[in-house]
């Protein structure tokens, strides 16, 4: 009888804000008994996943993203997975999120020089991000210069939406997101639906599979997050499930350190989810 084998199809590295690069992360997920993980940096794809999917120490690895979007006129998230990592399409859209992200940036650094007193420039929170900025580089910055005792701190007063802080971040629409990540070979998943504040699940979820959307993230540590359910999770996973969407999951670990430290929490089994997002990709090994 075989065993069942697991997956955690949403995790961060240090290429957005994370705290680990990939051999750490792929360490963890070997020691909490995971067989696949999915690198799902925001708007950014780290310099070694250099296809698909790969193998490293003998951990699967999925070439993923988490771009944010307009879905449905609400802030959402898309998450791609088995990408062809430097597609000419998704090399565009991370080209304008990198400068909209810099320009947002230079903004909330410009509000914590004015709210906090804030001595560090915009430069200074560049020089902490390996690859994608956000917020989480300038919460570090935030502890260092002792305006924050930890990230939580940070976010609450300074950063989070509605702070005196916050600048909210442009995105692309969810099509221009979904059409990119097919280009390259990827499949479309919505990250964490519950967040949105949706008045007609279906509809909505009809509508974005006509944009090409083929799962949606139903395994999510939602009771470990700081922001507010707007939908019952059990009520999206079964519609999700009727209308044959993938059900993607993971934990949303952000490594050791960070506000999100909890590789593999959420998993999905290897098969069929994992096998099913490979199939609608067409990925070989």
């Amino acid at each position: 009888m075989s065993t069942q084998r697991w997956a955690d199809l949403h995790l961060h590295t240090r290429w957005s804000d994370g705290t680990l690069d990939l051999d750490g992360m792929v360490r963890r997920a070997s020691g909490v008994g995971l067989s696949a993980i999915a690198i799902t940096d925001h708007d950014t794809i780290g310099p070694e996943l250099c296809a698909p999917v790969a193998c490293f120490d003998g951990m699967e690895v999925i070439c993923g993203v988490e771009v944010k979007a307009d879905v449905a006129g609400q802030r959402g998230e898309i998450l791609g997975y088995f990408l062809s990592p430097r597609h000419p399409a998704l090399m565009e859209l991370f080209t304008w999120m990198a400068h909209e992200r810099r320009k947002r940036m230079g903004a909330m650094v410009m509000r914590c020089q004015e709210v906090a007193e804030a001595e560090f420039s915009l430069e200074d929170v560049i020089s902490g991000a390996a690859g994608s900025v956000g917020r989480p580089h300038l919460a570090a910055l935030l502890i260092q210069h002792g305006l924050a005792v930890d990230y939580e701190d940070a976010f609450r007063r300074f950063l989070a939406q509605g702070a005196p802080c916050y600048v909210p971040l442009p995105r692309p629409t969810s099509r221009q997101v979904i059409a990119a990540i097919r280009a390259a070979g990827g499949v479309a998943s919505l990250a964490h639906p519950c967040f949105l504040s949706v008045f007609d699940w279906r509809s909505t979820l009809t509508a974005l599979i006509r944009e090409g959307l083929s799962a949606v993230e139903v395994h999510y540590p939602y009771e470990t997050s700081r922001q507010p359910l707007q939908a019952d999770p059990e009520a999206v996973a079964n519609l999700a499930q009727n209308m044959d969407l993938i059900p993607t999951g993971g934990s949303d670990d952000h490594g050791p350190g960070s506000v999100k430290d909890a590789i593999g929490a959420m998993r999905v089994p290897y098969s069929p989810v994992v096998e099913a997002l490979r199939s609608l990709a067409g990925s070989v090994t």
